[in-house]
Protein backbone atom coordinates (compact mmCIF):
# COMPACT_ATOMS: atom_id res chain seq x y z
CA UNK A 1 0.00 0.00 0.00
CA UNK A 2 1.41 3.45 -0.86
CA UNK A 3 -0.23 6.44 0.90
CA UNK A 4 1.37 8.82 -1.69
CA UNK A 5 -1.04 7.54 -4.58
CA UNK A 6 -4.01 9.01 -5.87
CA UNK A 7 -6.98 6.68 -5.38
CA UNK A 8 -10.48 6.80 -5.87
CA UNK A 9 -13.84 4.60 -4.97
CA UNK A 10 -17.35 4.89 -5.33
CA UNK A 11 -18.81 6.25 -2.11
CA UNK A 12 -22.48 5.72 -2.27
CA UNK A 13 -23.77 2.39 -2.25
CA UNK A 14 -23.53 -0.04 -5.55
CA UNK A 15 -26.21 -0.36 -7.87
CA UNK A 16 -28.61 1.42 -10.04
CA UNK A 17 -29.79 4.99 -8.19
CA UNK A 18 -29.71 8.44 -8.57
CA UNK A 19 -26.77 10.13 -7.85
CA UNK A 20 -23.34 8.39 -7.31
CA UNK A 21 -20.40 9.63 -5.16
CA UNK A 22 -17.25 9.47 -6.22
CA UNK A 23 -14.15 9.85 -4.56
CA UNK A 24 -10.48 10.48 -5.03
CA UNK A 25 -8.03 11.02 -2.13
CA UNK A 26 -4.34 12.23 -3.42
CA UNK A 27 -1.54 14.75 -3.39
CA UNK A 28 -1.84 18.34 -4.83
CA UNK A 29 -5.45 17.73 -6.69
CA UNK A 30 -5.61 21.39 -7.67
CA UNK A 31 -4.64 20.89 -11.43
CA UNK A 32 -6.69 17.76 -11.77
CA UNK A 33 -9.88 19.69 -10.51
CA UNK A 34 -9.15 22.36 -12.77
CA UNK A 35 -9.40 19.83 -15.34
CA UNK A 36 -12.41 18.29 -14.24
CA UNK A 37 -14.80 21.75 -14.02
CA UNK A 38 -12.62 23.70 -16.55
CA UNK A 39 -12.10 26.96 -14.66
CA UNK A 40 -8.88 28.22 -13.44
CA UNK A 41 -10.14 30.01 -10.41
CA UNK A 42 -12.48 28.22 -8.40
CA UNK A 43 -13.38 27.99 -4.68
CA UNK A 44 -12.88 24.94 -2.32
CA UNK A 45 -16.01 23.32 -1.66
CA UNK A 46 -18.36 24.66 -3.36
CA UNK A 47 -20.19 22.38 -5.83
CA UNK A 48 -19.36 23.12 -9.52
CA UNK A 49 -22.02 21.86 -12.91
CA UNK A 50 -19.71 20.17 -15.12
CA UNK A 51 -19.60 18.09 -18.15
CA UNK A 52 -16.97 15.49 -17.29
CA UNK A 53 -15.13 14.71 -20.29
CA UNK A 54 -12.13 12.25 -20.89
CA UNK A 55 -9.22 12.66 -22.51
CA UNK A 56 -10.58 12.26 -25.75
CA UNK A 57 -12.97 15.01 -25.42
CA UNK A 58 -15.72 12.69 -25.02
CA UNK A 59 -18.45 13.17 -22.82
CA UNK A 60 -18.59 10.85 -19.51
CA UNK A 61 -21.18 12.32 -17.88
CA UNK A 62 -23.24 15.70 -16.80
CA UNK A 63 -22.03 16.26 -12.97
CA UNK A 64 -21.54 17.76 -9.63
CA UNK A 65 -17.77 18.16 -8.63
CA UNK A 66 -16.53 19.11 -5.20
CA UNK A 67 -12.95 20.26 -4.23
CA UNK A 68 -11.66 19.66 -0.52
CA UNK A 69 -8.32 20.90 -0.31
CA UNK A 70 -5.48 19.71 2.46
CA UNK A 71 -5.68 19.21 5.44
CA UNK A 72 -9.48 20.38 5.85
CA UNK A 73 -11.06 16.99 4.37
CA UNK A 74 -11.92 13.86 5.73
CA UNK A 75 -8.39 12.21 5.12
CA UNK A 76 -6.03 15.25 5.57
CA UNK A 77 -5.24 14.66 1.60
CA UNK A 78 -6.65 16.69 -1.47
CA UNK A 79 -9.96 14.95 -1.81
CA UNK A 80 -12.13 15.27 -5.34
CA UNK A 81 -15.73 14.27 -4.88
CA UNK A 82 -17.71 13.63 -8.42
CA UNK A 83 -21.57 13.49 -7.93
CA UNK A 84 -22.30 11.30 -11.07
CA UNK A 85 -25.43 9.72 -12.45
CA UNK A 86 -25.78 6.49 -10.82
CA UNK A 87 -25.90 4.00 -13.50
CA UNK A 88 -23.83 1.64 -13.44
CA UNK A 89 -22.35 2.25 -17.41
CA UNK A 90 -21.52 6.12 -15.75
CA UNK A 91 -19.57 5.22 -12.80
CA UNK A 92 -17.98 2.65 -14.88
CA UNK A 93 -16.79 4.99 -17.71
CA UNK A 94 -15.29 7.69 -14.83
CA UNK A 95 -13.45 4.87 -13.24
CA UNK A 96 -11.63 3.63 -16.41
CA UNK A 97 -11.07 8.05 -17.35
CA UNK A 98 -9.14 8.07 -13.43
CA UNK A 99 -7.10 5.67 -14.26
CA UNK A 100 -5.98 6.60 -17.12
CA UNK A 101 -4.82 9.92 -14.87
CA UNK A 102 -2.66 7.60 -12.88
CA UNK A 103 -5.03 6.91 -10.34
CA UNK A 104 -5.97 3.66 -8.50
CA UNK A 105 -8.70 2.00 -7.45
CA UNK A 106 -8.76 1.95 -3.45
CA UNK A 107 -8.52 -0.97 -0.93
CA UNK A 108 -11.68 -1.31 1.64
CA UNK A 109 -10.84 1.06 4.57
CA UNK A 110 -7.68 3.18 2.77
CA UNK A 111 -9.32 6.77 2.87
CA UNK A 112 -9.68 6.19 6.79
CA UNK A 113 -6.63 4.37 6.64
CA UNK A 114 -5.21 8.10 5.29
CA UNK A 115 -7.70 9.70 8.15
CA UNK A 116 -5.91 7.76 10.71
CA UNK A 117 -2.64 8.39 9.85
CA UNK A 118 -2.98 12.48 9.21
CA UNK A 119 -4.05 12.39 13.07
CA UNK A 120 -7.89 12.93 11.87
CA UNK A 121 -9.32 9.65 13.46
CA UNK A 122 -7.66 7.69 15.80
CA UNK A 123 -8.95 3.17 15.69
CA UNK A 124 -11.48 4.10 18.60
CA UNK A 125 -13.26 6.39 16.02
CA UNK A 126 -12.44 4.47 13.37
CA UNK A 127 -14.13 1.36 14.88
CA UNK A 128 -17.49 3.52 15.78
CA UNK A 129 -17.24 4.89 12.15
CA UNK A 130 -17.67 1.29 11.24
CA UNK A 131 -20.29 0.34 13.98
CA UNK A 132 -22.29 3.39 11.93
CA UNK A 133 -21.85 2.02 8.77
CA UNK A 134 -23.61 -1.24 10.07
CA UNK A 135 -26.37 0.52 11.95
CA UNK A 136 -29.70 -1.07 11.16
CA UNK A 137 -31.96 0.25 14.26
CA UNK A 138 -31.59 3.81 16.20
CA UNK A 139 -29.86 2.37 19.25
CA UNK A 140 -26.76 1.36 16.65
CA UNK A 141 -26.73 4.57 15.20
CA UNK A 142 -27.08 6.52 18.59
CA UNK A 143 -24.45 4.37 20.05
CA UNK A 144 -22.07 4.21 17.16
CA UNK A 145 -22.25 8.13 16.42
CA UNK A 146 -21.19 8.69 19.75
CA UNK A 147 -18.48 6.57 19.09
CA UNK A 148 -17.23 7.92 15.97
CA UNK A 149 -17.58 11.40 17.20
CA UNK A 150 -14.66 10.90 19.78
CA UNK A 151 -16.67 9.81 23.32
CA UNK A 152 -14.44 6.35 23.40
CA UNK A 153 -11.13 8.19 22.63
CA UNK A 154 -12.01 10.92 25.52
CA UNK A 155 -12.30 8.14 27.86
CA UNK A 156 -9.21 5.90 26.96
CA UNK A 157 -6.63 9.09 26.33
CA UNK A 158 -7.44 9.82 30.09
CA UNK A 159 -7.16 6.30 31.56
CA UNK A 160 -3.93 5.91 29.45
CA UNK A 161 -2.50 9.55 30.49
CA UNK A 162 -3.38 8.41 33.98
CA UNK A 163 -1.52 4.82 33.77
CA UNK A 164 1.66 6.95 32.13
CA UNK A 165 2.04 9.08 35.07
CA UNK A 166 1.41 6.29 37.76
CA UNK A 167 4.27 4.52 35.98
CA UNK A 168 6.27 7.49 35.86
CA UNK A 169 5.29 8.21 39.50
CA UNK A 170 6.28 4.51 40.53
CA UNK A 171 9.49 4.91 38.53
CA UNK A 172 10.57 7.88 40.58
CA UNK A 173 9.89 5.95 43.68
CA UNK A 174 12.68 4.20 43.16
CA UNK A 175 15.21 6.85 41.39
CA UNK A 176 14.15 9.86 43.61
CA UNK A 177 14.72 10.61 47.65
CA UNK A 178 11.13 10.82 49.53
CA UNK A 179 12.22 14.81 50.21
CA UNK A 180 11.88 15.07 46.63
CA UNK A 181 8.32 13.61 45.65
CA UNK A 182 4.45 14.60 46.15
CA UNK A 183 3.91 13.47 50.04
CA UNK A 184 2.12 9.83 50.60
CA UNK A 185 2.98 9.46 46.69
CA UNK A 186 2.87 5.53 47.17
CA UNK A 187 -0.12 5.47 48.56
CA UNK A 188 -1.79 7.89 46.15
CA UNK A 189 -0.56 5.66 43.06
CA UNK A 190 -2.27 2.55 44.38
CA UNK A 191 -5.46 4.85 45.27
CA UNK A 192 -5.53 5.95 41.49
CA UNK A 193 -4.52 2.12 40.16
CA UNK A 194 -7.65 1.13 42.09
CA UNK A 195 -9.51 3.72 40.37
CA UNK A 196 -8.60 2.78 36.78
CA UNK A 197 -8.86 -0.93 37.49
CA UNK A 198 -12.48 -0.38 38.38
CA UNK A 199 -13.46 2.01 35.89
CA UNK A 200 -12.13 -0.32 33.19
CA UNK A 201 -13.86 -3.64 35.42
CA UNK A 202 -17.14 -1.61 35.09
CA UNK A 203 -16.85 -1.39 31.15
CA UNK A 204 -16.09 -4.94 30.88
CA UNK A 205 -19.51 -6.02 32.66
CA UNK A 206 -21.48 -3.55 30.51
CA UNK A 207 -19.48 -5.58 26.72
CA UNK A 208 -22.51 -7.83 26.81
CA UNK A 209 -24.82 -5.05 26.90
CA UNK A 210 -22.35 -3.59 24.08
CA UNK A 211 -22.44 -6.68 22.05
CA UNK A 212 -26.16 -6.53 21.99
CA UNK A 213 -26.90 -3.75 21.08
CA UNK A 214 -24.51 -3.50 17.87
CA UNK A 215 -24.89 -7.61 16.73
CA UNK A 216 -28.61 -7.95 18.45
CA UNK A 217 -30.54 -9.53 21.02
CA UNK A 218 -30.86 -13.46 20.39
CA UNK A 219 -35.14 -14.05 20.84
CA UNK A 220 -35.47 -17.91 21.06
CA UNK A 221 -38.55 -19.68 20.12
CA UNK A 222 -38.27 -22.89 21.68
CA UNK A 223 -40.32 -25.64 22.61
CA UNK A 224 -42.00 -29.59 21.45
CA UNK A 225 -43.08 -30.44 17.88
CA UNK A 226 -46.81 -28.75 16.60
CA UNK A 227 -46.81 -26.36 19.48
CA UNK A 228 -47.21 -23.18 17.15
CA UNK A 229 -43.72 -21.56 17.47
CA UNK A 230 -43.46 -21.29 13.46
CA UNK A 231 -47.25 -19.46 13.72
CA UNK A 232 -45.73 -17.32 16.31
CA UNK A 233 -42.72 -16.47 14.42
CA UNK A 234 -44.80 -15.63 11.56
CA UNK A 235 -46.68 -13.28 13.27
CA UNK A 236 -44.08 -11.83 14.74
CA UNK A 237 -41.90 -11.42 11.49
CA UNK A 238 -45.19 -9.97 9.92
CA UNK A 239 -44.98 -12.44 7.18
CA UNK A 240 -44.86 -15.84 5.99
CA UNK A 241 -41.20 -16.63 6.74
CA UNK A 242 -41.46 -20.26 8.50
CA UNK A 243 -43.44 -23.17 7.25
CA UNK A 244 -46.55 -23.66 9.18
CA UNK A 245 -47.85 -27.37 9.23
CA UNK A 246 -50.11 -29.65 11.32
CA UNK A 247 -47.45 -32.34 10.69
CA UNK A 248 -45.05 -32.54 14.13
CA UNK A 249 -41.31 -32.14 12.44
CA UNK A 250 -42.09 -29.45 10.38
CA UNK A 251 -39.38 -27.02 11.24
CA UNK A 252 -35.88 -29.05 10.80
CA UNK A 253 -33.34 -25.96 11.02
CA UNK A 254 -33.17 -22.23 12.69
CA UNK A 255 -35.05 -19.96 10.62
CA UNK A 256 -34.08 -16.12 11.71
CA UNK A 257 -35.19 -12.81 11.26
CA UNK A 258 -33.86 -9.32 12.69
CA UNK A 259 -36.45 -7.29 13.79
CA UNK A 260 -36.57 -3.36 15.21
CA UNK A 261 -38.41 -3.38 18.51
CA UNK A 262 -38.05 0.28 20.37
CA UNK A 263 -34.75 0.53 18.26
CA UNK A 264 -32.59 -2.32 19.42
CA UNK A 265 -31.90 -4.74 17.00
CA UNK A 266 -33.98 -8.19 17.68
CA UNK A 267 -32.41 -11.66 16.10
CA UNK A 268 -36.00 -13.51 16.41
CA UNK A 269 -35.14 -17.23 15.92
CA UNK A 270 -37.96 -20.18 15.21
CA UNK A 271 -36.33 -23.60 16.21
CA UNK A 272 -36.91 -27.15 15.65
CA UNK A 273 -39.14 -28.88 17.71
CA UNK A 274 -37.62 -30.63 20.95
CA UNK A 275 -38.38 -34.20 20.94
CA UNK A 276 -37.10 -38.16 20.44
CA UNK A 277 -36.53 -38.82 16.60
CA UNK A 278 -34.67 -41.13 14.86
CA UNK A 279 -34.66 -39.06 11.74
CA UNK A 280 -31.43 -37.84 11.12
CA UNK A 281 -31.70 -34.26 9.92
CA UNK A 282 -33.98 -33.63 12.39
CA UNK A 283 -32.10 -34.61 15.05
CA UNK A 284 -29.39 -31.90 13.73
CA UNK A 285 -32.12 -29.48 13.67
CA UNK A 286 -32.82 -30.27 17.59
CA UNK A 287 -29.33 -29.80 18.18
CA UNK A 288 -28.86 -26.64 16.86
CA UNK A 289 -32.04 -25.53 18.96
CA UNK A 290 -30.07 -26.17 22.14
CA UNK A 291 -27.59 -23.92 20.59
CA UNK A 292 -29.76 -21.33 20.20
CA UNK A 293 -31.15 -22.07 23.78
CA UNK A 294 -27.63 -21.24 25.02
CA UNK A 295 -26.73 -18.56 23.08
CA UNK A 296 -30.09 -16.87 23.85
CA UNK A 297 -30.70 -13.76 25.62
CA UNK A 298 -34.24 -14.26 26.46
CA UNK A 299 -35.91 -17.96 25.78
CA UNK A 300 -39.65 -17.76 24.71
CA UNK A 301 -40.68 -21.18 25.60
CA UNK A 302 -43.63 -22.50 23.76
CA UNK A 303 -46.56 -25.11 24.94
CA UNK A 304 -50.06 -25.92 23.38
CA UNK A 305 -52.79 -27.00 24.93
CA UNK A 306 -52.19 -31.05 23.81
CA UNK A 307 -48.43 -30.47 24.74
CA UNK A 308 -46.72 -31.84 28.12
CA UNK A 309 -44.90 -29.50 30.63
CA UNK A 310 -47.07 -26.46 30.37
CA UNK A 311 -48.88 -26.85 33.77
CA UNK A 312 -45.99 -25.67 35.86
CA UNK A 313 -45.35 -22.07 33.69
CA UNK A 314 -41.86 -22.29 34.12
CA UNK A 315 -39.77 -18.95 33.55
CA UNK A 316 -38.25 -16.16 35.23
CA UNK A 317 -34.76 -14.34 34.72
CA UNK A 318 -34.41 -14.20 30.95
CA UNK A 319 -36.99 -16.90 30.25
CA UNK A 320 -41.07 -16.59 29.99
CA UNK A 321 -43.87 -19.20 29.29
CA UNK A 322 -46.30 -19.17 26.04
CA UNK A 323 -49.37 -21.09 25.70
CA UNK A 324 -50.03 -21.03 22.40
CA UNK A 325 -53.96 -21.72 20.77
CA UNK A 326 -55.80 -20.76 23.62
CA UNK A 327 -58.65 -20.75 22.25
CA UNK A 328 -58.96 -24.66 23.00
CA UNK A 329 -58.85 -24.08 26.63
CA UNK A 330 -61.77 -23.55 28.85
CA UNK A 331 -62.30 -20.04 30.54
CA UNK A 332 -61.11 -21.85 33.66
CA UNK A 333 -58.56 -23.29 32.78
CA UNK A 334 -56.78 -19.64 31.07
CA UNK A 335 -57.67 -18.32 34.56
CA UNK A 336 -55.71 -21.11 36.25
CA UNK A 337 -52.93 -20.35 33.87
CA UNK A 338 -52.84 -16.62 34.07
CA UNK A 339 -52.93 -16.57 37.70
CA UNK A 340 -49.67 -18.76 37.55
CA UNK A 341 -47.79 -15.71 34.90
CA UNK A 342 -48.26 -18.18 31.96
CA UNK A 343 -49.19 -15.95 28.43
CA UNK A 344 -51.73 -17.54 26.90
CA UNK A 345 -51.93 -16.63 23.48
CA UNK A 346 -53.65 -17.86 20.21
CA UNK A 347 -52.27 -16.76 16.80
CA UNK A 348 -55.40 -17.73 14.87
CA UNK A 349 -57.36 -15.60 16.88
CA UNK A 350 -54.98 -13.11 17.51
CA UNK A 351 -55.35 -12.81 21.29
CA UNK A 352 -53.01 -12.03 23.61
CA UNK A 353 -50.67 -11.18 20.93
CA UNK A 354 -50.13 -7.74 22.69
CA UNK A 355 -49.27 -9.35 25.82
CA UNK A 356 -46.78 -10.97 24.24
CA UNK A 357 -44.99 -8.33 22.65
CA UNK A 358 -45.50 -6.05 25.67
CA UNK A 359 -43.74 -8.83 27.72
CA UNK A 360 -41.23 -9.71 25.22
CA UNK A 361 -40.25 -5.26 25.17
CA UNK A 362 -40.24 -5.77 29.27
CA UNK A 363 -37.08 -8.47 28.91
CA UNK A 364 -35.37 -6.74 26.32
CA UNK A 365 -35.77 -3.48 28.42
CA UNK A 366 -34.77 -5.46 31.38
CA UNK A 367 -31.28 -6.14 29.90
CA UNK A 368 -30.84 -2.65 28.30
CA UNK A 369 -32.12 -0.09 30.81
CA UNK A 370 -29.79 2.09 33.08
CA UNK A 371 -27.29 -1.08 31.78
CA UNK A 372 -26.07 1.00 28.74
CA UNK A 373 -21.75 1.61 28.80
CA UNK A 374 -19.97 4.62 28.51
CA UNK A 375 -18.04 2.74 25.63
CA UNK A 376 -19.20 0.89 22.63
CA UNK A 377 -16.97 -2.17 23.09
CA UNK A 378 -16.44 -4.94 20.40
CA UNK A 379 -14.77 -7.93 20.29
CA UNK A 380 -10.98 -5.50 19.63
CA UNK A 381 -11.55 -3.54 22.24
CA UNK A 382 -12.41 -6.09 25.04
CA UNK A 383 -9.43 -8.26 24.25
CA UNK A 384 -7.30 -4.92 25.17
CA UNK A 385 -9.10 -4.15 27.78
CA UNK A 386 -9.17 -7.54 29.56
CA UNK A 387 -5.16 -7.23 29.45
CA UNK A 388 -5.24 -3.32 30.97
CA UNK A 389 -7.29 -4.86 33.67
CA UNK A 390 -4.83 -7.75 34.06
CA UNK A 391 -1.79 -5.81 33.82
CA UNK A 392 -3.38 -3.11 36.60
CA UNK A 393 -4.10 -6.40 38.73
CA UNK A 394 -0.53 -7.39 38.61
CA UNK A 395 0.22 -3.77 40.17
CA UNK A 396 -2.03 -4.13 42.55
CA UNK A 397 -0.57 -7.12 43.76
CA UNK A 398 3.20 -5.95 43.30
CA UNK A 399 2.71 -4.28 46.64
CA UNK A 400 5.77 -2.03 47.46
CA UNK A 401 7.87 -3.44 44.42
CA UNK A 402 7.70 -0.15 42.73
CA UNK A 403 9.74 -1.37 39.81
CA UNK A 404 7.30 -4.69 39.23
CA UNK A 405 4.46 -1.88 39.64
CA UNK A 406 5.57 0.92 36.95
CA UNK A 407 6.10 -2.29 34.23
CA UNK A 408 3.11 -3.72 34.79
CA UNK A 409 1.03 0.36 34.60
CA UNK A 410 3.41 1.10 31.78
CA UNK A 411 1.94 -2.33 29.84
CA UNK A 412 -1.41 -1.45 30.69
CA UNK A 413 -0.73 1.69 29.14
CA UNK A 414 0.37 0.29 26.34
CA UNK A 415 -2.86 -1.77 25.67
CA UNK A 416 -4.92 0.82 26.12
CA UNK A 417 -2.97 2.86 23.14
CA UNK A 418 -3.01 -0.19 20.64
CA UNK A 419 -7.37 0.50 21.21
CA UNK A 420 -6.27 3.90 20.13
CA UNK A 421 -3.76 3.49 17.37
CA UNK A 422 -0.71 5.29 19.46
CA UNK A 423 1.37 1.86 20.22
CA UNK A 424 -0.23 -0.66 17.21
CA UNK A 425 0.75 -3.03 15.13
CA UNK A 426 -0.12 -3.62 11.22
CA UNK A 427 -1.96 -6.89 11.53
CA UNK A 428 -4.12 -4.55 14.65
CA UNK A 429 -4.04 -2.06 11.33
CA UNK A 430 -5.62 -4.29 8.73
CA UNK A 431 -8.00 -5.64 10.62
CA UNK A 432 -9.39 -2.80 11.71
CA UNK A 433 -9.77 -0.79 8.55
CA UNK A 434 -10.52 -4.00 6.64
CA UNK A 435 -13.80 -3.98 8.03
CA UNK A 436 -14.95 -0.83 6.58
CA UNK A 437 -16.47 -0.57 3.11
CA UNK A 438 -14.65 0.91 -0.19
CA UNK A 439 -14.78 4.44 -0.47
CA UNK A 440 -14.05 4.83 3.85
Amino acid sequence: MNNNDTIFALSSGHGKSGVAVIRISGDNLHDTFVTFIGKTEFIPRHAYFTNLRDASGELLDQCLAMYFPAPHSFTGTDIIELHTHGAPAVINAVFEYLKTLGMRMAMAGEFSRRAFYNNKMDLADVDGLAALLDAQTDMQRKQALKSMLGRDSEIYNTWREQMVEISAYAAAILDYNADDLPANIGDTIRTRTEKLHNEIGAALAQYKTSRAIRGGINVALVGETNVGKSSIFNYLAGSNRAIVSDIAGTTRDVVSINLDIDGYMINLSDTAGLRETDDVIESIGIQRTKSEIQNADIIVRVYSPTSGGWHECAGGGNEFTVINKSDLLSKSELCTLNSKNCLCVSVKTGDGMNDLMTTLREKIHAIFDNRESDLTINARTKELLDTAHQELSHALSAGDNYDIFAEHTRRAGDAIGKILGTITATEVLDTTFGQLCLGK
